[in-house]
């Protein structure tokens, strides 16, 4: 089963982590996330990112989410990245999480595919009906 670590300012990670709980019930398996303090030393998470990595990896590979593209705790979470084995994908948000921990029994690069045509479809007005299209 794919690993999932989330890599984010603080504390964005820890809190969507936590409510993963709130949805499942309790904390899923192989999920982990690094809150990037303000300041942190970049190579000094970069090493407790592939701590964390290691730990949540049981070798089916791992996705590794961030908040904000180019940002300190991207930049960490792109240093993780190993082609075939470790995506990297930007933009981490609830929704996206839970549709990785339901589908993360398929390769990575399909799971990664997955949640960026997801995304594309995920940001709507929620006040109002959909329209015929979605």
């Amino acid at each position: 089963m794919i690993g999932i670590l989330v890599v984010s300012h603080e504390p964005l990670g820890t809190a969507l982590v936590h409510c993963t709980r709130h949805v499942y019930g309790r904390l899923p398996p192989q999920l982990a996330a690094l809150d990037v303090i303000p300041d942190e030393d970049p190579d000094a998470a970069l090493s407790a990112a592939r701590e964390l990595l290691a730990r949540i990896n049981d070798g089916s590979g791992a996705l590794v989410l961030t908040d904000a593209y180019g940002a300190t705790p991207s930049r960490v979470a792109v240093g993780l990245a190993v082609p075939g084995r470790v995506r990297v994908l930007a933009g981490v948000n609830l929704p996206m999480l839970l549709k990785a921990i339901s589908n993360r029994r398929m390769s990575v690069d399909a799971l990664c595919e997955l949640l960026v045509d997801s995304a594309r479809k995920a940001i709507r007005p929620a006040d109002r009906e959909p329209d015929a299209e979605g």
